[in-house]
């Protein structure tokens, strides 16, 4: 079930927040940029701000299976660009489907809300994210410019398929 984060779910999403970026993360950033109580202190504090904006600010999305949070997504609209700041799925829940309701969920409310595209930046080194993205119709920048540091800017287009160039680009 995809359903509307609540405040209640903070502690649930932080700590799988933890344990999703451990997996991309570790060996490559040092483990306290990541890990540990100050950082989920953090994860968490960035949780509630999102769960609590407004409906035309961005959402928060749970997916849950027999009362267990697997997954959850976030997007934020912010001078009319929309972007989708996280995605994540528990690691011992990949490849089962969660994800791609998630993500499916996310275009619902973005079609809803009159969105045409959507960004996102994924770490570099998180092939396998990247790869989903690709699968779910998500496209580099067509310059090959947008670059976040060590992270990927993606474009996904609701309208035709294809990619548009980002205005100004």
């Amino acid at each position: 079930m995809i359903r509307t984060a609540q405040p209640a779910d903070l502690d649930a999403i932080a700590a799988l927040h933890a344990r999703a970026r451990a997996t991309y993360y570790q060996g490559r950033i040092p483990e306290e940029e990541y890990a540990g109580e100050a950082e989920l202190a953090r994860t968490r504090q960035g949780w509630s701000v999102a769960v609590a904006r407004s409906a035309d600010e961005g959402g928060v999305l749970c997916a849950e299976q027999d009362g267990e949070l697997r997954g959850v997504a976030a997007f934020r609209t912010t001078d009319g660009e929309t972007t989708l700041t996280q995605l994540h799925v528990d690691p011992v829940h990949w490849r089962r489907g969660t994800g791609a309701a998630l993500h499916a969920a996310c275009v619902d409310a973005w079609r809803r809300a009159g969105i045409g595209r959507v960004r996102l930046e994924v770490y570099e080194h998180n092939l396998r994210a990247q790869a989903f993205y690709a699968s779910q119709g998500w496209n580099p920048d067509p310059s090959g410019a947008e670059r976040a540091g060590s992270h990927l800017t993606l474009w996904l287009s609701l309208g035709s398929g294809e990619c548009d160039a980002p205005a100004g680009g």
